[in-house]
């Protein structure tokens, strides 16, 4: 079997495999101190739980360095530690394999079905003006879209921008929503839905008279059907739901969307009209005060249509979005205008008179759009988020914001147009193939450090993050895109503290070579993650800063 591309799980898979055990005894180690005597351990203590006495078998302990596989690290020989058992990679071989091009998402098994996840955003249906509350739960579903996309997974959101209002910000924002009309197809959609109600014995038709509220045209009991169907995990205060024309093109614009689903060989089923329940889900993103009018749509559309595509409907919640001392209630648009404007000062403290080159104007607006989306997606989304408006949270400086992850990566922009522009100027030769550099050269501890927390399990990371579990009792669901955020955080202040430290271009000099192409090498890659996990987020990278 030939070698392919390294990968933390099918390592520790491997090691606990060679022990006999199916439990997982063996942990992969982060810090930079373990990382000087060890990559990867198995703890004393789970080492005692799992053998009499602690003893490991030797013919277990020797079969480590032997252990080979397309996604299994190269591993040197057990040591007995007093930490536990103890093994290190075989550096340079490692570094071999991971550094050259980032794989893409693994295609579907030929006969496999793909998949499809339609992401609905309440919140963009709103007809007042958006708020930072709003603002965070479309900033999630636009970037679980991508990050989705990014595994293979096909996408669709709704719903649908229409031309009657201004979305600048969400352009701001470079969140990319469809826009459109329904046209006669949700038309005929809508109608097709009154005949159901009106035939449905949880529903009675409302006609329009001094008790009943404007635009209302049926009366459903969903509390009833929640308690006959046995439904677990909705509000207790769900009861009487009055329909009005609006609440019907929602549910219309839902089924296009599940019949639009790019999925492959879906089955006719009898009691839908849709996909099959194993190919398209559907997931409501919507923060905590809009989730009771959503379980509301929810259930009506279950009543509707009982097909199995109604029964995958999930709820991802954002926890609130706290705005300390506002002069008065404040739009997505004036958060968005006042971010740009803190940018903007603090740009100007830092690079003074540069900053306020026109040239600067598309750099600013990118450090804008990183700071509000790392501001609103480097927390859980079920957690409360805190936006302090007053006092300019916004630094070019803080190690924790989306401006320094983009400054880092403006850094590596410079380094390589430097060294392009050398090597036209003859003072280096080009970069060589990575089949012919000497990795026996990176010794320097940020290099590992870079290698093995980073590019080694990046794949994984997105992976995780776009990672929505089954099917379950209940309806809310619970996603991990936050790790994103924090992944490019701590890549940036680790690759920071390297390049502060060490210096890459050296004097032109052919012994040196060997160990600048290296870590040329070792920092291209570093840029292609960076580049990828920013793709997910739709920030490019930036050239300057």
């Amino acid at each position: 079997m030939g070698e392919g591309r390294p990968g933390v799980a099918a390592t520790l898979r491997a090691l606990n495999g060679a022990l006999g055990r199916p439990s997982a005894l063996w942990v992969k180690e982060t810090g930079a101190r373990n990382l000087r005597h060890r990559d990867f351990l198995a703890p004393r203590a789970a080492l005692s739980a799992a053998f009499p006495g602690g003893q490991v078998p030797p013919e277990a302990v020797s079969a480590v360095p032997s252990l080979r596989g397309p996604a299994v690290l190269p591993l040197r020989p057990c040591r007995q530690t007093a930490a536990g058992l103890a093994v290190q990679v075989r550096r340079p071989e490692a570094f071999q394999r991971l550094l050259g091009p980032l794989p893409g998402p693994v295609p579907p098994a030929a006969g496999a079905r793909t998949g499809c996840v339609v992401l609905h955003c309440p919140a963009l249906r709103s007809p007042r003006a958006l708020r930072p509350r709003h603002l965070r739960s479309v900033l999630l579903a636009d970037h679980l879209a991508q990050l989705l996309r990014a595994q293979g997974v096909g996408v669709r959101l709704i719903p649908a921008l229409t031309e009657e209002r201004s979305w600048d910000v969400l352009r701001q924002l470079r969140i990319c929503w469809p826009s459109g009309s329904g046209g006669s197809s949700f038309t005929d959609a809508v109608s097709a839905l009154k005949a159901a109600l009106g035939r449905c014995p949880c529903a009675a038709a409302c006609e329009q008279g001094p008790d009943t509220a404007e635009g209302v045209i049926f009366k459903v009991h969903l509390k009833s059907f929640v308690e006959q169907q046995g439904l677990v995990g909705y509000d207790p205060n769900l009861d009487v739901l009055l329909v009005t024309e609006g609440i019907l093109w929602s549910l219309a614009e839902l089924q296009e969307a599940v019949l639009q689903c790019p999925v492959s060989d879906p089955p006719a089923l009898p009691a839908s009209r849709f996909p099959s329940s194993s190919c398209c889900s559907i997931i409501h993103v919507v923060n905590c005060e809009e989730e009771f009018q959503q379980q509301q749509l929810d259930v009506l559309w279950r009543i509707l249509d009982p097909g199995a595509h109604t029964a995958l409907q999930k709820h991802l919640v954002c926890g609130p979005v706290k705005v300390t001392n506002p002069s008065s209630p404040i739009g997505a648009d004036q958060y968005f205008q006042l971010r740009k404007r803190q940018m903007y000062e603090a740009s100007v403290i830092k690079y003074g008179e540069l900053a306020q080159d026109e040239a600067w104007t598309e750099v600013i607006d990118t450090l804008t759009v990183a700071a509000i989306r790392f501001e609103m997606l480097s927390t859980a989304h079920r957690s409360q988020i805190t936006l302090d408006l007053e006092n300019n949270s916004i630094s070019t400086k803080g190690t924790k914001s989306g401006a320094f992850v983009m400054y880092n990566c403006a850094r590596l922009a410079t380094l390589f147009d430097t060294f392009q522009r050398a090597v036209e100027r003859g003072t280096y030769p080009p970069l060589p193939p990575v089949s012919e550099l000497n990795f026996s050269c990176l010794r320097e501890e940020g290099e590992w450090l870079l290698l093995f927390n980073y590019l080694l399990p990046f794949p994984e990371v997105l992976q995780q993050a776009a990672q929505l579990p089954p099917p379950s009792k209940g309806i809310r669901i619970t996603a991990n895109t936050e790790i994103v955020c924090k992944f490019l955080i701590q890549l940036s202040m680790d690759f920071s503290s390297y390049y502060n430290r060490v210096h890459i271009l050296g004097e032109p000099f052919p012994h040196l070579f060997d160990q600048m192409f290296a870590r040329l090498q070792l920092l291209a890659t570093v840029r292609d993650v960076f580049h990828s996990a920013l793709a997910t987020l739709h920030l490019p990278p930036l050239s300057q800063i």
